[in-house]
């Protein structure tokens, strides 16, 4: 497996893996949940191909980032949002291109409307926002209480979370094929197990993107991307039309046979969609 992050730096004393490639304008990729920086994998060739500098990284808490032993460091959507700033710093940009998906569009909606001085562009892939999350299934599971997750057996733990992976993608046999284990090892075992609800599944809080809904007409003040998959059965395409419209003068591309994890099902169609973008709005 070859990993995008082969860097670390401290910020505010937490461990956080990062990597830096090609050369270029600045773009920035951020994941989401459950997944890591791996999950661009297919789709970082493509933007350093076209002239871009790519700057990955694995959220506080996720990949291979620092897993906080101390429940009082803050790894929600909301806590992250210090962590890119300080990453741009630590990178010597002033400002970047954002790309981002999941969880992780929460991350990059917050810093847009905070920070837009920073933000060149955004590009939003079937990101949370308003209410949508967590999806109702994720609820479902939250409702059993996070101890008796924690404390799950291995094997039920991994043949849940499998199942639950699977459900992200439209292409289920290449997905079993490639990255399914990758993603679904960093979440298990006594590190990954328990880390993945103490620092995910318990931040699952839409109260981090409602509060920004008075706010998004703001990102028109920046070029924005909307890219969907028609068939996301964790983020429904009604999400991203309510999304467009509350974004003046975005764009927003749907994609037949695809999922939630659209970059597995469709890396192709969004690396082309990506660079296109890019080189018009750069």
């Amino acid at each position: 497996m070859v990993h995008l992050v082969n860097d670390h730096v401290l910020i505010n004393d937490t461990r956080i893996a990062h990597g830096i490639h090609g050369a270029g304008s600045p773009v920035v990729l951020i994941h989401g949940t459950p997944s890591s920086s791996y999950i661009w994998r297919n789709i970082l060739p493509a933007l350093v191909a076209a002239g871009h500098k790519v700057h990955v990284y694995d959220l506080l808490g996720y990949g291979l980032s620092e897993r906080p032993w101390d429940p009082e460091i803050d790894t929600s959507v909301t806590g992250q949002v210090p962590i890119l700033d300080r990453l741009l710093d630590h990178w010597g940009l002033d400002d970047a291109h954002i790309v981002a998906h999941d969880i992780g569009g929460a991350v990059a909606q917050r810093f847009s409307i905070f920070s837009q001085r920073r933000v060149r562009s955004l590009s939003l892939i079937d990101v949370v926002s308003f209410d949508s999350w967590p999806s109702k299934r994720t609820h479902q599971q939250m409702q059993a209480g996070l101890d008796a997750l924690i404390k799950a057996s291995d094997a039920d733990h991994r043949a849940h979370f499998r199942d639950w992976l699977l459900s992200t993608v439209q292409h289920k046999e290449r997905f079993s094929e490639t990255s399914l284990e990758t993603f679904l090892e960093f979440i298990s075992n006594p590190i990954g197990q328990g880390s993945l609800f103490h620092h995910q599944v318990r931040h699952y809080d839409p109260r981090h993107t409602g509060e920004l809904t008075p706010r998004l007409a703001e990102l028109g003040n920046i070029p924005v991307q909307l890219i969907w998959g028609a068939d996301d059965a964790w983020q429904v395409v009604a999400w991203a039309q309510k999304l467009h419209e509350a974004i003046p003068d975005s764009e927003l591309h749907v994609l037949e046979e695809c999922g939630h994890f659209a970059m597995e099902d469709q890396p192709e169609k969004i690396s082309g969609l990506l660079v296109e973008f890019l080189k018009r709005k750069g």
